[in-house]
């Protein structure tokens, strides 16, 4: 186990690749506090599954978009646990608009939940990190993060480039303290997408189509998968195997990388 002793604050743990990610650190040794912004009983299902595996957790609903929730929510994990060794950033929320079409409040969420959770997180985890000279910082990025595919994702693209910014400085702040930071860069992984309004270019079956905007996406997802270099969606396990790599030993050198599990598509 290669997580064995630790403690893990996943947030947007309650399906997709959050759940995931819970349940492969669970196999691996790691207590969790699990938190999600709704949907309690999906929540408390994920915790159950890793409580079965031997591991304790504590599950929490939380809007991670705000600081004040945020330091409540790493205030409660601290006094159920003791320390928290592991942050993985998984909540995100996304719109496709073009540039001028987005509203104040739709670009100012976007960044909430995909940018300042993070910086939140670690303002909150900074002080028993630096203590005990130990810790990673995970965020969950994509494609996004390190290229803008299309001209209706420049909210999600802006956030998620400033994420990356935020990951390399907090690598440079954290690194003396032993204390690293890395981003998780994926697309084309099998999710549950529940948000229609988020997947606009999709039609009724949850196939790409045209939208009749410049830089619009291939046709269909069959499509669109031949022009990454696997040809295949990845899979959440996937994503976990990667997340559990970058909280481990295993990456004990590596800080303020971005890890990008895309099956190459990012090309």
């Amino acid at each position: 186990m290669r997580l064995k002793g630790k403690t893990a604050l996943i947030s947007g743990a309650g399906r997709n690749n959050g759940k995931t990610i819970a349940l492969t650190y669970a196999r691996e040794g790691t207590d969790l506090i699990l938190v999600a912004r709704q949907l309690g009983d999906e929540l408390n299902e994920v915790a159950r599954q890793c409580e079965a595996m031997g591991v304790k957790t504590l599950p929490l609903l939380a809007d991670m978009s705000k600081h004040e929730e945020v330091n409540r929510v790493v205030k409660q994990g601290l006094e159920h646990f003791g320390k928290v060794d592991i942050s993985v950033s998984v909540a995100g929320v996304r719109s496709n608009k073009l540039p001028w079409d987005y509203s104040y409040e739709e670009w100012h969420q976007i960044f909430e939940v995909n940018l300042h959770s993070t910086f939140y997180l670690a303002k909150a985890l900074a002080p028993g990190m630096i203590e005990r000279k130990s810790g990673a910082f995970i965020a969950l990025g994509g494609n996004s993060a390190v290229t803008a595919s299309f001209p209706y994702v420049s909210a999600l693209a802006a956030s998620k480039h400033g994420l990356h910014g935020l990951i390399k400085g907090l690598a440079q702040a954290f690194g003396p303290y032993n204390v690293r930071a890395n981003l998780l860069c994926l697309a084309n992984i099998e999710n549950d997408r529940r948000n229609p309004e988020w997947y606009t270019y999709r039609n009724e079956k949850g196939e790409m189509v045209r939208t009749g905007q410049v830089g619009d996406p291939t046709t269909t997802d069959a499509d669109r998968f031949k022009l990454s270099p696997l040809g295949r969606q990845g899979t959440q396990q996937e994503v976990a195997n990667v997340a559990v790599f970058l909280a481990s030993d295993d990456s004990s050198y590596i800080t303020g990388d971005c890890i990008i599990c895309s099956g190459g598509g990012y090309m």
